[in-house]
């Protein structure tokens, strides 16, 4: 499968525009986080790890902490800050928290044909991936320009955010391949019923 793209329901999806809304869209259309084998290509899809770092590491524990911060990272985004809002603050403090960590060190290493490829010192523990995916959204939140550009897709009961950075800020869909041609069906459709009952 090509980043970006989606051709089956049950594959992992990185076209959201930054790693901690992609962590969110493992949710749709159904639970994609539900096995250390599934979790592992996601961490290596979504670019958290170079291509061909082991993660044989990775125990059963592994998921939940993806997932518990995934429903923490969906308060701060699909929520408002409020003034003794427990919830959030709760959320806020863990995103934090786990933002304290170390983030993987990547090194910049001569490849097989000479140019530089991107290596990690050693495989990468669970505390430092959860802390770049939570470094990633307290950028995301803090930035007043990348948070106008969050959008709900429109796509019917899909509930994807992605961050907007087309021309002119027109995007409607999180995945033009998936939800918008699921649209153009549909559109396609109704004109169709339309004709034949004239």
């Amino acid at each position: 499968m090509a980043l970006g793209t989606v051709t089956a329901p049950h594959e992992l999806r990185f076209d959201t525009g930054r790693i901690c809304l992609d962590l969110l869209a493992t949710t749709h259309p159904e639970e994609r986080l539900g096995s250390v084998d599934v979790l592992s290509a996601w961490i290596t899809g979504s670019g958290l790890v170079p291509a061909g770092t082991p993660l044989t590491h990775a125990d059963s524990a592994w998921p939940a902490a993806f997932r518990e911060l995934r429903g923490h990272l969906a308060r701060l985004v699909h929520g408002r800050p409020a003034p003794g809002s427990a919830a959030y603050d709760l959320a806020l403090a863990r995103v934090n928290e786990i933002a304290h960590a170390a983030p993987p060190a990547p090194r910049a290493v001569p490849g097989d044909d000479g140019t530089l490829v991107r290596r990690l010192e050693a495989p990468p523990g669970r505390a430092a991936l959860l802390a770049a995916i939570a470094r990633d959204a307290v950028d995301l939140l803090t930035d007043p320009l990348a948070r106008a550009c969050l959008r709900q897709c429109e796509g019917d009961n899909c509930p994807i955010v992605y961050l907007d950075t087309s021309r002119g800020r027109r995007r409607r869909w999180c995945s033009s391949e998936v939800c918008g041609n699921r649209e153009r069906v549909a559109r396609h459709r109704r004109r169709a019923a339309a004709l034949t009952r004239t």
